[in-house]
């Protein structure tokens, strides 16, 4: 790790929900220029661990409990958001409706879905939503309507919205979940620009083949606690990911990606 200030500084952490016990007691620390992945099953966790980070939950007081993300303890929520872009697929569920990509992107400057008479739109953060779709690859679709366009189409044009700030950090929630193969393709091709460019990566999912290659570090999770964190080729091996899924687990490494079989 640099000297930066940490992206993610959490110890002791530990969240309830429904009087059952989710998160057990997790310590983590990722770097200001680290790319991670966390790994695991369905219902280990992992999208709670992105909530926390996202101050949607909350952990409960315990001993030692710190939970600081780029140094900070207290953050606004709309202020966090800037820093930290968020793309889930219950978010395009909410934005799969009848406006623009453009507007979908627009709308990331207020922190709605959907651009309303009442915002201010400049023509720097019109000039700034093209500038992003350009990058991203999707400037054709500035104007289609959101129901109109793939499902990767709408996964890039979320990753837009949470690009407009300039944060410092892209979180992703299972991306390519409901993406045919060719979407997949260029959605990895797209993750791995945006690494390029300066953004931290945290990557949440079950896929290996979504890690790409950028990505250095990986953290397994099960029962809502940290099962093993390391290097990603040690963490990528047969052994450990029969114990993390509990049904028997190969694991082939094609060029710089990883794919799992049972």
């Amino acid at each position: 790790m640099t000297g930066k200030t940490l992206l993610l500084d959490f110890q002791n952490i530990s969240v309830m929900k429904d009087d059952k016990l989710i998160l057990d007691n997790i310590s983590l620390t990722v770097g200001a220029d680290e790319h991670i992945a966390i790994i695991g099953p369905n219902g280990s966790g992992k999208s709670s661990l992105i909530k926390v980070m996202t101050r949607e939950y909350y952990p409960v007081d315990a001993p030692g409990l710190q939970m600081k993300i780029m140094g900070e303890e207290v953050w606004n929520i709309f202020d966090l958001r800037k820093q930290m872009g968020i793309v889930t697929t219950d978010l395009q569920n909410i934005c799969l409706r009848d406006i623009t990509v453009l507007e979908t992107v627009l709308s990331g400057f207020f922190s709605s879905i959907g651009i309303y008479d009442i915002f201010d739109v400049t023509v720097e953060m019109e000039v700034t939503a093209l500038e992003i779709l350009k990058f991203l690859g999707i400037f054709h679709l500035a104007d289609k309507s959101m129901t109109k366009i793939s499902t990767g189409e709408a996964r890039k044009a979320l990753i837009a919205r949470a690009l407009v700030h300039d944060p410092k950090a892209l979180v992703l929630d299972e991306p390519t979940n409901s993406l045919d193969m060719k979407s997949v393709f260029s959605f990895r091709k797209t993750l791995s620009s945006i690494a390029g460019a300066g953004k931290n990566i945290v990557l949440v999912t079950h896929d290996l083949s979504d890690i790409i290659p950028e990505i250095s570090r990986v953290i397994l999770i099960k029962d809502g606690r940290i099962f093993a964190d390391g290097k990603k080729e040690e963490m990528l091996t047969n052994e450990n990911l029969t114990a993390l899924f509990g049904v028997p687990v190969t694991v082939q490494k094609h060029g710089e990606y990883y794919a799992a079989f049972c």
